[in-house]
């Protein structure tokens, strides 16, 4: 239990170590907008130890949401790396305590290139970033560490800090949905952004349709043979009329035992709900939840069911 408790401390501290950076969004923090927001080359993250490992995360996070960024080693820059830089970039350092020696050392020789220098520290006034164009106040009262040592709060705080420049830059940028698709065509992400129910649904044969004066034994049977619990019904001209799903018939037999002998069109649902192919996936699944269903027909324009989608298929996209 006692371990418990020292977690539940843990993480009240880092997010109130979070929250209290909204009191450093300053005049300092508004020049870095500008800055990378005119910016014409990549913004180059540059820390070492634990801010390198939070410096790799903000460059990924900005080159996803369409901000060019690459991130450099300092220590491999004094040595050759630094040739990766150009006259039209920016370069943000990171060191919470500003005594970090390769940052010492490789900043001077960023501001001989000509390059613009933002930093983000804990120290915004240690030495070492006097010569930086700005410097963004990253600070923390204490670490989570019991001692007050081990980086937490403060790393955390310049994660946030750099998710925050990040995402503001990204917006006066004007980055839309459409460019973040692009951006991720694979994973998770990517599905949320760009698949369609047409990708997913079950067609063919899988779909399963039925006539309006079928019986719903005969119904069940096409229902198993494409193992889904549901059926779209069609009348004559194959134009959607109804669905019928296996909840339908184990509520219709509480209180009927003929209902296998009757005709689907007296027991199924009127004027169902659809989506059409070009739903988006994630739209569909939203539909699917807030209206507590598992199936849903997919119609074409001349309301014909072209496929069927159920919720299991959605989910093993990683789409719910």
């Amino acid at each position: 239990m006692n371990n418990l408790k020292i977690a539940k401390e843990t993480l009240e501290l880092e997010s109130r170590a979070v929250m209290a950076q909204t009191k450093h969004l300053d005049s300092n923090f508004k020049k870095a907008i500008l800055m990378m927001k005119n910016c014409r080359g990549h913004v180059v993250v540059i820390g070492l130890g634990k801010s390198g490992l939070v410096g790799r995360k903000i460059s990924a996070t900005m080159s996803s949401v369409g901000i060019p960024s690459i991130f450099l080693h300092p220590a491999e820059g004094l040595h050759g790396d630094l040739g990766v830089l150009m006259k039209n970039d920016i370069a943000i350092l990171l060191s919470y305590s500003g005594e970090t020696e390769e940052i010492k050392k490789v900043l001077p020789v960023i501001k001989k290139i000509g390059i613009k220098t933002i930093a983000i520290s804990g120290k915004p006034k240690a030495q070492v970033w006097q010569d930086c164009d700005t410097i963004i106040d990253c600070s923390v009262e204490k670490e989570a560490c019991p001692y007050n040592l081990a980086p937490t709060a403060s790393t955390t705080a310049m994660l946030a800090m750099g998710d925050a420049l990040a995402l503001t830059v990204s917006n006066f940028k004007k980055f839309k949905k459409e460019q973040l698709a692009i951006l991720h065509p694979l994973g998770v992400i990517g599905k949320k952004l760009t698949m369609q129910v047409k990708d997913i649904m079950r067609k063919g044969k899988q779909n399963p349709v039925v006539k309006h004066n079928d019986t719903v034994e005969s119904s069940l049977l096409v229902m198993t043979g494409t193992k889904v619990g549901a059926t779209s019904v069609v009348d004559n001209g194959g134009k959607l009329i109804g669905f019928f799903t296996d909840g339908d018939l184990r509520r219709h037999l509480q209180n009927d035992d003929k209902i296998l002998k009757k005709n689907i069109s007296s027991v199924m649902t009127k004027n169902p709900l659809v989506v059409t192919p070009e739903t988006m996936a994630v739209e569909a699944a939203k539909i699917l939840k807030d209206y507590n269903i598992d199936n849903i027909p997919v119609v074409s324009k001349d309301n014909k069911p072209v496929g069927i989608l159920d919720q299991g298929d959605l989910l093993r996209e990683g789409i719910e």
